[in-house]
């Protein structure tokens, strides 16, 4: 790994008495935790700075002084050069791993601060990446990155997405960027035996959500001659593994078009166009006209409803309304699935929430099984808080 000794970084210093969490690990040093001098206020967004607890060197950090999460550590000693060569390393440990658990191309290649490049979020699509460079360090390094991963993936097209929410957090400004060959279709990815088509430029996100994974495939346990009700489906998730698992018939509502268009799509490359229904709707209204309708299994996989703390209490209620209209439709003895992906909802909350709707509608239920993100998606052990996706399988009577 080189080193430059011709450029000292920036010294950020901690407050005295700060850095608890940064001592027990976290990676993260937010803005009251830094001693804020006139020259540190100056520090541009995303510079790399030497990051000290008085005269103890603490090592390589990103700086961004507009930013609650003021500092990101980035491990090592501050003389590292950060260039195309230091990205190339951080890829290819994160490629090892990825390879080792799965067999084809298709999974989150890099899952920001557990694969040691924190704000950075990568999803690997065959031939293709999708980048998302949530944190202002990595925007202005988008090049170097990219350059390091065509080398050791040998992909051919690498999407830029940086419009996510979180990058406002950071002072960064939307943008799109497609560099190497252009994308003229959606991407085909098999997963759990189903196909899927993630489109990289206009989708949420990277365009497919491979945290589910190993939830998909658990759930297929439960849908074999099963009548399947999947609710917030998005490009068809639960359902179209549901369908590679040999459901009877699945019914995939969501409120977005085009993502119902690519789960219809992909029911038709799987031979399964006559089980498989899309419903354009709004998913609370859609489970309230279900009234007189029943089903083996329901599934509903919502967006954040309490992406922060601020949104916790009001993301609660929307959990349990929809636990309570979802158990509403269960036959006896069938099954429901919940999923949150807050963040600020912790599994003890998001339980709660979901056993309260359950009784409100007036069932019994007993937990099968609770699952959590993929293995593509590891938790840096001083963040335990950024373990966010939560699944839980009930059986359900009465």
């Amino acid at each position: 790994m080189s080193t430059i000794s011709d450029l000292t970084r920036p010294i950020v210093k901690l407050r005295p008495g700060k850095g608890g969490r940064l001592r027990s690990g976290a990676p993260w040093v937010f803005a009251d935790e830094i001693a804020m001098d006139r020259r540190t206020r100056k520090l541009a967004p995303g510079t790399l700075v030497d990051l000290r607890d008085g005269e103890e060197r603490l090592g390589l950090a990103a700086f961004n002084p507009d930013s609650q999460i003021s500092a990101r550590l980035l491990g090592g000693p501050a003389e590292v050069a950060v260039d195309t060569g230091w990205f190339e390393e951080k890829i290819r440990r994160a490629l090892q791993l990825r390879e080792r658990l799965f067999p084809e191309p298709y999974y989150r290649l890099v899952h920001a601060e557990a694969d040691d490049l924190p704000g950075t979020v990568i999803d690997r699509f065959g031939d293709a990446v999708v980048i998302q460079p949530n944190a202002a360090w990595i925007d202005s390094r988008v090049a170097d990155l990219t350059e390091a991963i065509r080398r050791v993936t040998d992909c051919k097209t690498v999407v830029v997405n940086a419009t996510s929410r979180i990058r406002k957090l950071e002072g960064l400004d939307d943008r799109m960027e497609i560099i190497g060959d252009a994308m003229t279709a959606p991407i085909e990815v098999p997963m759990n035996g189903a196909v899927y088509l993630a489109d990289l430029t206009g989708g949420q996100k990277t365009g497919l959500f491979y945290d589910q994974r190993p939830n998909h495939a658990f759930f297929q346990s439960l849908a074999e001659g099963a009548q399947v009700l999947d609710v917030f489906s998005h490009v068809g998730g639960f359902g179209l593994a549901a369908m590679a698992a040999g459901a009877k018939h699945v019914r995939a509502i969501d409120s977005s078009a085009p993502a119902l268009d690519l789960a219809a799509d992909a029911a038709e490359r799987m031979g399964v166009t006559d089980r498989f229904e899309t419903v354009r709707s709004d998913a609370f209204e859609a489970l309230q006209s279900l009234r007189g309708e029943s089903f083996d299994t329901v599934v509903c996989d919502p967006p954040a409803f309490a992406p922060n703390k601020s949104a916790l209490s009001a993301g609660l209620r929307a959990y349990e309304r929809i636990a309570r209209l979802s158990a509403a439709v269960v036959k006896p003895g069938g099954f429901l699935v919940l999923c949150s992906c807050s963040h600020a909802a912790g599994v003890a909350e998001f339980y709660k929430a979901c056993t309260a709707g359950i009784r409100r509608a007036g069932r019994s239920a007993a937990l099968l099984h609770s699952g959590r993100a993929g293995p593509d998606h590891p938790v840096h052990i001083g963040l335990p808080e950024t373990s966010y996706l939560k699944a839980l399988f009930f059986r359900l009577d009465g």
